[in-house]
């Protein structure tokens, strides 16, 4: 069996893969040559990450192809439902990269209230001249201590998040319209353990509730978060978006962040990857990164060893 890693595999992932006598190929192939590439080397398994596309113009043009896998959670790049209609098997990581993600939107969570994404661009151009005006301009920061996060979408992502939140004295309310109850354990070093019980409720009294507000859903048809969506939000609140690109208007976003409706944004995923509006990069009130969620080494490892167990699994099956 031949794997193909198109946007790359842990080491871990790696060894595990070739120990059980599979045959890896990290090479990154160009989209427009893959269909080539696959048939040349007989390609069996097929890896992608968020980059890699697999549409059915690659399922119906590579008999080889017998396992597509998604190292992450959301599939939109991913032709899945025709793929398992042709018998592939299609494998992604739901569990491995949900605490990388988590801790990701609070780091931008952070560096929101206290301006941090802000001061990072202007130091090191104004630091040694003005000090003292950005000192002042930076000067009311917040606490997240007390505030409300409000999660849209409470799988093992928001989950996550919701710890992390509850850890930092925050109060904690979502909106799922699959998930009617949930229940979350905060583990602690020492072995302790405080049990929190969660209900859903409506997104429109979410929005009028929350001070900070975290999108974690798949990729949607229409905006989740729109203008009037975004109208029904407190003054002041903020905006976190690291699920999918497309579930917030970014036109609305803007107008938002202009008009102060938000205090600011944070985006790790956007409306046109790889090449976002110039209006969102350039804005001084959001917080950017380049859909780097599951970007850890830790994730990465958990991703390689869930990729390649499944894999293994298959293959003997």
């Amino acid at each position: 069996m031949k794997v193909l890693a198109n946007d790359g595999i842990s080491q871990t992932g790696i060894d595990a893969l070739e120990a059980a006598g599979i045959e890896v190929i990290t090479t990154k192939v160009a989209q427009e040559q893959l269909i080539n590439y696959i048939n040349e080397h007989q390609i069996n398994v097929i890896l992608v990450r968020s980059a890699t596309k697999v549409r059915k113009d690659i399922i119906d043009a590579c008999p080889s192809i017998k396992i597509i896998g998604r190292g992450g959670v959301g599939m939109d790049n991913i032709d899945v439902e025709y793929a398992r209609q042709k018998g592939l098997h299609v494998i992604n990581t739901p569990a491995a990269s949900s605490a990388s993600v988590a801790e990701l939107v609070f780091a931008h969570l952070f560096g929101g209230v206290r301006f941090l994404f802000d001061s990072n661009r202007n130091m090191p151009l104004e630091g040694d001249t003005k000090f003292g005006e950005l000192k002042k301009s930076y000067a009311k920061g917040k606490e997240l201590r007390g505030k409300t996060m409000g999660i849209v979408g409470f799988g093992r992502i928001g989950r996550e998040v919701a710890k992390i939140a509850l850890g930092c004295g925050m109060k904690v309310i979502y909106s799922d319209s699959f998930v009617e109850n949930a229940a979350i354990s905060l583990a602690f070093y020492d072995g302790q353990k405080v049990n929190f019980s969660f209900k859903t409720q409506s997104l429109e009294s979410l929005l009028k509730e929350s001070d900070f507000i975290s999108l974690h859903v798949p990729a949607q048809k229409e905006y989740v978060i729109g203008a009037s969506e975004i109208s029904q939000m407190k003054n002041g609140a903020a905006l976190i978006n690291a699920a999918r690109g497309g579930v917030i208007d970014e036109v609305a976003l803007i107008e938002a962040l202009e008009n102060k409706k938000l205090s600011f944004a944070a985006l790790d995923v956007f409306e046109n990857e790889p090449t976002p509006e110039i209006k969102i990069l350039m804005n001084t009130k959001i917080s950017l990164s380049p859909h780097i969620g599951a970007a850890t080494l830790e994730a990465q490892d958990r991703i390689g060893e869930e990729l390649a167990e499944q894999i293994i699994s298959i293959s003997k099956a």
